[in-house]
């Protein structure tokens, strides 16, 4: 088992790919039978590290594995890829055998804390003047 965040499987992968060693890298990353990736979408990703990350999950599928966790839904992952087709690719690959769980509450991080929720992010036309 591996696990990175999406942001760190990028570089890995970018690096592999400069090197042009990518396809040896993900030949052997296809030997480890989970590879978990963690905040898929907390930072979007450049064309290049979309494909790349299309990649490593098209290389893994039927094959072995992947776990991803994110914070975002699905029909959000167009923004965060830079290209409906590449996020709708891969999320056909992901799902085709997939137990998808959608996890909703207050997060573990806040438990014992005394806080609640976490503040929301509002722009300035949410706001209600004064």
């Amino acid at each position: 088992m591996l696990f990175a965040t999406a942001t760190d499987w990028v570089t890995r992968l970018t690096d592999a790919h400069r090197a042009g060693r990518l396809p040896a890298e993900l030949t052997r990353l296809r030997r480890y039978g989970l590879i978990i990736v963690d905040e898929v979408g907390y930072l979007p990703f450049e064309q290049d590290a979309a494909n790349l990350f299309f990649q490593l999950v098209s290389s893994r599928y039927e094959h072995a594995s992947l776990i991803l966790t994110s914070n975002l839904p699905f029909s959000s992952w167009g923004g965060v890829f830079g290209d409906q087709a590449v996020a709708a690719a891969m999320i056909d690959r992901i799902v085709h055998h997939a137990d998808v769980l959608t996890l909703k509450g207050a997060s573990y991080r806040l438990r014992g804390r005394g806080i609640d929720s976490l503040p929301s992010i509002r722009t300035t036309t949410d706001e209600t003047p004064s």
